[in-house]
């Protein structure tokens, strides 16, 4: 599973992790608690569902998210980078998208932008999942474990 290898190569290195979830609402931050000694690496997490939350929790420029909606990169981003800092953790993860079941923001529901930031920079992947609204959510969190895992350990 790839949320106790997550916890147990954090641990390895000595760094934290936290989180910033809308779409996922909170599912990202229970996996990992899920994790027995989480609580070495984990320092929290923001459900940020709403524009405000993002805005005001999180730093995310009001002024893009009344223009262009939630469900783009630079939220991503934003949302990540604001959680890192937020946190004072090495790393951090942003979850937003549509987990349907039908559209939002003119965007179809499978819609899902990962952030995650690190010490050595931000990178924002963009991803297109199929299924209900809770195997969306569920396949986010996956997704979102495995692309962080794969940038703490590149050679592996």
């Amino acid at each position: 599973m790839s949320n106790r290898t997550l916890v147990e190569v954090l641990k390895e290195k000595k760094m934290t992790i936290a989180v910033a979830e809308s779409l996922t609402g909170g599912l990202l931050a229970s996996s990992i608690v899920d994790v027995p000694g989480a609580s070495e690496v984990f320092l929290g997490g923001i459900v940020s569902y709403s524009h405000s939350a993002k805005a005001e929790l999180l730093g995310v420029d009001q002024e893009f998210l009344s223009s262009h909606g939630a469900v783009n990169s630079q939220v991503a981003q934003e949302m990540c980078s604001g959680a890192r800092k937020l946190f004072h953790s090495d790393i951090a993860i942003s979850t937003t998208g549509v987990a349907g079941p039908g559209s939002s923001e003119g965007k179809p529901a499978g819609t899902v932008f990962v952030g995650i930031a690190m010490p050595e920079g931000i990178e924002v992947f963009s991803l297109h999942l199929e299924g209900s609204r809770q195997e969306i959510r569920d396949l986010a969190v996956n997704e979102a474990l495995t692309l962080t895992l794969a940038r703490l350990s590149p050679d592996e």
